[in-house]
């Protein structure tokens, strides 16, 4: 048996003492003011884009393939991660109450977010 005398997980995928399972091509998308890291495959919630089972094109921010990284709006051109929507979803209930003091005035009010789970059908490089 062998025994791991690395002082942290990066360094022991560098040494070798762990496989580290890297996919070769990634991109960053961004939608509703996030960004995620996403690969082929990839099932994810973001804020609802469209209706089920329909597809939807997303603009990489950035596009990682190997060792070639793709990061300019020049080399991104022709770019693009296609996706389709699975099922909505619903985000947590968010509640909140205001209020000043002395003067009776008080408001109580609520959120949640509408998520739709999409899954990454392709990434093509341009």
């Amino acid at each position: 048996m062998e025994v791991n005398t690395a002082s942290n997980y990066s360094e022991a995928v560098f040494t070798g003492l762990y496989s580290a399972n890297i996919s070769t091509m990634y991109a960053v998308i961004s939608t509703g003011g996030k960004q995620y890291r996403v690969e082929q495959g990839q099932r994810l919630l973001v804020e609802r884009l469209g209706e089920i089972n329909s597809d939807v094109e997303l603009k990489p921010v950035m596009l990682v393939d190997g060792d070639s990284v793709l990061a300019t709006p020049e080399s991104l051109g022709g770019s693009k991660v296609t996706a389709r929507i699975i099922s909505d979803a619903k985000g947590p209930k968010i509640k909140a109450f205001t209020y000043k003091n002395k003067s009776n005035q008080r408001r109580r009010w609520g959120h949640r977010q509408k998520l739709a789970e999409i899954e990454i059908t392709g990434i093509k490089k341009g």
